[in-house]
């Protein structure tokens, strides 16, 4: 069983950064691919990030140049840096580990630019 925690959210003025951080247990997270999702109201969740077990990263168009993702396996944590924040960045941020087919979630957090 895996468990997602994530935390960093808040709110921040346009221009602003954050660092968002998504904790997880179990076994399998150092050999997961790791992502990044973000669901605004009344929209669909869609792929911000991603990282894979060896490092390799993968950005939205929307975010390319402002956002970075990174893991840091001994802490079983990754993380997303969020510089040079937009309204239209605002959205509940979930991190997401697909382990073969089964798709573990956080609960989200909650990230508001405000302009």
């Amino acid at each position: 069983q895996v468990q997602l925690v994530e935390s960093g959210g808040g709110l921040v003025q346009v221009g602003g950064s954050l660092r968002l951080s998504c904790a997880a247990s179990g076994s399998i997270f150092s050999s997961s691919a790791i992502r990044w999702f973000r669901q605004a109201p009344g929209k669909q969740r869609d792929l911000v990030a991603s990282i894979t077990r060896g490092g390799a990263t993968n950005y939205a168009d929307s975010v390319k140049g402002r956002f970075t993702i990174s893991r840091d396996n001994a802490k079983n944590t990754v993380y997303l840096q969020m510089n040079g924040l937009k309204p239209e960045d605002t959205a509940v941020y979930y991190c997401n580990i697909d382990d073969w087919g089964t798709n573990y979630w956080g609960q989200g957090t909650q990230v508001t630019v405000s302009a």
